[in-house]
């Protein structure tokens, strides 16, 4: 049986997008790409919820961008991680754990 997309909880797009961003630069809906393969086709982020979310994580300075060309040759910003976004990713990825932790700990007891 095929795996239904979840909505993504609030707070979680930036983390992932930053997570996506840990190995090479990605324009956008590469981006929502990669986020679907690190979730497992868990989560689909919509470019609605998408480039928002890039813009705000640009301006709060974890993110650079530039110009480039995509694999079917239509100009595209593509996006990297900045220091402040890797400092920011590993901020988010302490917060998470802590906080899946408490999570699984509520629905585990009685």
């Amino acid at each position: 049986m095929a795996r239904q997309p979840t909505n993504l909880l609030r707070g979680t797009l930036d983390l992932l997008i930053l997570k996506a961003l840990t190995q090479r630069e990605l324009h956008g809906l590469g981006v929502a790409r990669r986020v679907g393969e690190l979730t497992g086709g868990t989560f689909e982020v919509k470019p609605g919820s998408l480039f928002p979310a890039l813009h705000r994580i640009e301006e709060a300075g974890w993110l650079v961008s530039k110009w480039g060309q995509s694999e079917n040759n239509r100009r595209a910003k593509y996006y990297a991680l900045s220091a402040a976004g890797k400092r920011q990713l590993k901020q988010e990825v302490e917060e998470w754990s802590r906080v899946s932790v408490a999570i699984e700990s509520a629905l585990r007891s009685a």
